[in-house]
């Protein structure tokens, strides 16, 4: 979703400019939203708990869609210009979970399908068309480059809400902050590219 992409990469840079905490800045500034608040600050309280290894980065990025607020955490690190994430933490509000199975399953098929798009989703044009036709030159998220995913659900026992979907906008804008702690570097297209 670009319009997630945009949003909280900027927002993440407007924290920087104002010399605050990314999920402070966002708390501060979702305060008449308070599905959308809360995720942030379970989120925020959970990365505050987090220990990345060395020459691993955090990025944070949080987005309601589908009527459902959702934060993710993506850890990610960098080894010759490639973008490696190893674990996505997501918190989702979706209402009342009627089968949290569902709602993690659909979690985490939005993050990697949203990883897929965010590290490898670039189609060329050649004559006017599209030049990748299947899978074999149009690459998708690999068993091996799928990171850990923990998904907390927060049920309040409001009205259900979306959860086809939700998963997946947060995901490259966090791993966009991510990179942006790893090298200094804005990534403002997608996929994200390093050269």
């Amino acid at each position: 979703d670009e319009l997630a992409f945009a949003k909280e990469s900027m927002i993440d840079e407007l924290a920087l400019a104002a010399g605050m905490d990314e999920v402070l800045f966002r708390l501060q500034n979702t305060k008449n939203n308070p599905r959308l608040h809360n995720v942030i600050k379970v989120a925020g309280e959970k990365m505050k708990t987090m220990k990345p290894a060395e020459g691993h980065f955090l990025g944070f990025a949080a987005h309601h869609s589908f009527l459902t607020d959702v934060a993710e955490i993506a850890e990610v690190s960098i080894k010759d210009n490639k973008i490696k994430v190893h674990k996505v933490t997501c918190v989702v509000d979706c209402g009342t979970a009627v089968n949290p199975d569902i709602v993690r399953a659909q979690m985490e098929g939005g993050i990697v399908f949203g990883l897929t798009a965010a590290l490898h989703g670039n189609l060329e044009l050649e004559n006017g068309a599209i030049k990748e036709s299947n899978f074999h030159d149009y690459p998708i998220l690999r068993m091996s480059e799928a990171p850990a995913i923990e998904v907390v659900i927060i049920d309040q026992g409001t009205e259900p809400t979306g959860v086809g979907e939700p998963g997946l906008p947060p995901i490259a804008p966090a791993v966009a902050n991510a990179v942006f702690r790893a090298t200094g570097k804005r990534l403002r297209s997608l996929p994200l590219k390093l050269t």
